[in-house]
C-alpha cells in the first residue's frame, strides 16, 4: 500500500513537531514520523524536567555557525514573544530563572503536550515508531516529488523536512540519519562536533582537583590560544557562570558556554575570584593575619579549593605572614588567570547539542529548503547552534516556523 500525503516531517523533535503542526494548521496534509516510540525525549529531559524553552533576549549574536547570518532571517520572523504567546494561549505557567532563560513552572510535558495539540490541531498522522529506510527523489515532467520506504510502507509526498537532530545523546536516539540524508543529495556539510559539553583533563594533572567534584562556584571564563595578539583577546568572549568541578574535569553553565568555543590544543582561562582585587586583599593580609595562607584563601574561594590549590606549592603551606610578595603575587596571578588546556569533552553522550552539520551554503535562509528541490533541514540538523540558555530550542521553534510557511507556499503554488 502507498501512503500519500503533502509533507513528510522525519524527525518527531521540537522543530519537528512545530513544524508539522504549523504545517498542518495551514490545510497542509503531513505525516510526522521518528524512529524512536517517544516524541522530544530532549524536551523532555531538558532544564532539569522542566524544558528552559527560549530566552527572552534571544538575537543572532548567541549562535554559532559558519555563516552566522544564516539564523537572521529566521529569527526574526519567529521570536521569544511569539513563543511565548503560544504557550499563555495554552495557559502553560512559566517563569524567568535568569539572563532571560525562561523555565516551565510545572514540567517539560507541558511544553510536549503543547506542540501535540498543536499538531493535533493541524491534523497531523503521527507513525512512532517508524524508521525510515529510504527517500527517493521522483523527477516529473515539472514538478519534483519523494518516495519513501518506512516500515509501515511507501510513502510518497510532495516536500519532506528534516529534523532529526544531531549526535548528541544517542541513548536517547541521536543518530546520523539527517547527515546521511543531505550528503545523498549532494549537500555539504561543516564536521559535526559536540557542544554545551563537560571538559575533560589528563588523569594524573587532575588528580589534586577531583577530590572536588561536586563543588561549584562563580567564574569569568573563556578560552583561546595562548599566544593570541591583544586583538584576538579583545575578540574573546567571555563568560560569567558557575563553574562545576568533576571527576574528570569541569563543567557546570561556564564550561558548557565555553565548549562550543573551544578547540583542541587550547588552554581555557579562568578568573575564579571575579570581581576581587586578589593581590591586593592577600598582601593586606599578610600585613595584619597570622592565619595560613589556605585560610585567607578561602575568603576568596570555598575552602576545599583553597586546600586543593595551595597543596600544590610548598611555598603557600605557611602563614600569610611569612609569605613573600612575590609568592602570593603569583598565587593572586594564578587566581585570576588559572590556565589549563582539557584533554578532550565528555563527547556526545553528554553533549547538549551537537555543532556543525548540514551546511547553510545549501539551504535558503527564508524557507530552510536546500538546493535539492523539496528537501528541507531545521532545527540541530543545520549548521546554527545556540549558547546554553535556551536559544537552541528558540533556533528550532523558529526555524520551524520558516519551514512550514515555505512549505504552505510552495504546495499553494503546485495547486496552481
Amino acid at each position: 500500500m502507498t501512503y500519500k500525503f503533502d509533507v513528510v516531517v522525519i524527525g518527531a523533535g521540537a522543530a519537528g513537531l512545530f513544524c508539522a503542526g504549523q504545517a498542518g494548521q495551514q490545510g497542509l496534509k503531513v505525516l510526522l514520523v521518528d524512529h524512536s516510540d517517544k516524541v522530544a525525549e530532549k524536551i523532555r529531559i531538558s532544564g532539569g524536567g522542566r524544558c528552559n524553552f527560549t530566552n527572552r533576549d534571544a538575537t543572532p549574536a548567541q549562535f554559532l555557525s559558519d555563516n552566522p547570518h544564516f539564523c537572521r532571517s529566521a529569527l526574526s520572523r519567529y521570536t521569544p514573544q511569539d513563543f511565548i504567546e503560544l504557550l499563555q494561549r495554552h495557559q502553560v505557567p512559566f517563569h524567568e530563572k535568569h539572563k532571560g532563560q525562561l523555565f516551565c513552572d510545572r514540567s517539560a510535558e507541558d511544553i510536549i503536550n503543547l506542540l501535540l495539540a498543536e499538531c493535533a490541531a493541524g491534523q497531523v498522522t503521527h507513525w512512532q515508531s517508524c524508521g525510515i529506510k529510504s527517500v527517493v527523489c521522483a523527477e516529473q515532467a515539472v514538478t519534483t516529488s519523494y518516495q519513501i520506504q518506512s516500515d509501515r510502507g511507501l510513502i510518497e509526498a510532495d516536500q519532506v523536512v528534516i529534523a532529526t537532530g544531531g549526535l548528541s545523546i544517542p541513548k536517547i536516539g541521536a543518530t546520523d540519519f539527517g547527515y546521511r540524508i543531505a550528503q545523498q543529495f549532494g549537500l555539504r556539510l561543516v564536521e559535526p562536533r559536540a557542544a554545551l559539553v563537560p571538559l575533560t583533563f589528563d588523569g594524573e594533572a587532575w588528580a589534586p582537583y577531583a577530590q572536588l567534584a561536586g563543588l561549584a562556584l562563580p567564574v569569568l571564563i573563556e578560552t583561546g590560544a595562548p599566544d593570541a595578539s591583544p586583538r584576538q583577546r579583545k575578540k574573546a568572549v567571555v563568560f560569567a557562570e558557575d563553574l562545576l568541578f568533576t571527576h574528570r574535569g569541569l563543567s557546570g553553565p561556564a564550561v558548557l558556554q565555553v565548549s562550543s568555543f573551544w578547540r583542541e590544543g587550547q588552554p581555557v582561562r579562568i578568573n575564579l575570584a571575579p570581581g576581587a582585587d586578589v593581590a591586593d586583599l592577600l598582601l593586606r593580609a599578610k600585613a595584619s593575619s597570622k592565619k595560613l595562607i589556605a585560610n585567607e584563601l578561602s575568603s576568596l574561594v570555598p575552602g576545599r579549593l583553597a586546600d586543593a590549590w595551595v597543596s600544590e606549592d610548598a611555598a603557600l603551606q605557611r602563614p600569610i605572614s611569612d609569605a613573600t610578595d612575590k609568592a602570593l603575587l603569583t598565587l593572586a596571578q594564578r587566581l585570576a588567570d588559572w590556565q589549563l588546556t582539557p584533554n578532550g569533552s565528555e563527547g556526545y553522550k553528554k553533549a547538549e547539542v551537537t555543532m556543525g552539520g548540514v551546511d547553510t551554503r545549501d539551504l535558503s535562509s527564508q524557507t530552510l529548503e536546500s538546493k535539492q528541490p523539496g528537501l528541507y533541514f531545521i532545527g540541530e540538523v543545520v549548521d546554527v547552534t545556540g549558547w546554553l540558555g535556551g536559544y537552541n530550542f528558540q533556533w528550532a521553534w523558529a526555524s520551524g516556523f520558516a519551514c512550514a510557511q515555505a512549505l504552505a507556499a510552495r504546495q499553494a503554488e503546485r495547486a496552481l
